[in-house]
């Protein structure tokens, strides 16, 4: 039976432990520990790092893993690197359950930039409103930038709070809409949004709320990780695994 390390924090990662637990497929679900009130999940939970490189390895091992999914966020490069060479050193089967870059379409405003430093540098000039929709932990990089005025968007209310100069903070958790973001753009007279990569459908109400209400996007591009196998389904990861997900598998038809 496989027994199944999942490395999560991401929508899809809870999609795939309720999967998981619905089919009786023995799971662990890891969290980076960033967010102090993680939902509830039907899988065990662990918290915290592994150790590097060797910790993971060493992990995978103890607890006889079969399986390593990660479904970290596209951001988290480190981590990513981390499970794709623990996996091969403890010879565990590996796969990415990720998430499909955005792409601009007609309407959309983006600059692009490789990094952090890169939004940074590209918010040079006179005083503006941004939304920076980033999570928390790069936002002090933008006190670079003090003549604007941030809003801030957290999952949990940060300990200590920002240092930002001129901000306003809003904690709430998604699913976000579009029509809430659009009046969320609004109500605090946004000029800019600067946001990462992220890719999918659960983050982007902000990016077409921008594009419905002609506003410029600074996109930070992902970083680059290592070749490796990806999908983009919790579903898939079950086919992946040797079961079959489909509802019409389900039915019997």
């Amino acid at each position: 039976m496989p027994n199944i390390l999942l490395l999560g924090g991401t929508t899809e990662a809870s999609a795939l432990a309720r999967l998981l637990a619905a089919h009786g497929i023995a799971a662990t679900l890891s969290y980076a520990g960033r967010t102090e009130t993680p939902r509830a999940q039907p899988v065990p939970v662990r918290v915290g790092g592994f150790g590097g490189v060797t910790g993971l390895t060493d992990y995978l091992r103890r607890h006889r893993v079969t399986h390593l999914v990660d479904a970290t966020h596209p951001f988290a490069a480190t981590m990513t690197v981390h499970a794709i060479e623990a996996a091969r050193l403890a010879g565990v089967a590996h796969i990415a359950l990720t998430r499909q870059a955005w792409e601009p379409v007609a309407g959309d405003r983006w600059t692009r930039v490789a990094d952090i430093a890169g939004a940074v540098a590209a918010l040079a000039g006179q005083a503006r409103r941004v939304m920076l929709a980033l999570g928390r932990m790069h936002v002090e990089a933008f006190a670079a930038q003090s003549q604007h005025h941030y809003l801030l968007r957290f999952v949990d209310a940060p300990s200590p709070p920002p240092t930002l100069l001129r901000h306003s903070l809003i904690v709430d958790r998604g699913p976000f809409t579009t029509v809430g973001d659009s009046q969320l753009l609004q109500a605090h007279a946004i000029d800019l949004v600067v946001c990462k990569n992220a890719g999918g459908n659960g983050a982007n109400a902000k990016l077409i709320a921008a594009r419905e209400l002609g506003l410029p996007v600074v996109m930070i591009d992902r970083p680059a990780v290592p070749d490796r196998a990806e999908i983009y389904r919790p579903e898939d990861v079950l086919v992946w695994l040797g079961h079959d997900a489909r509802p019409d598998a389900e039915r019997g038809v």
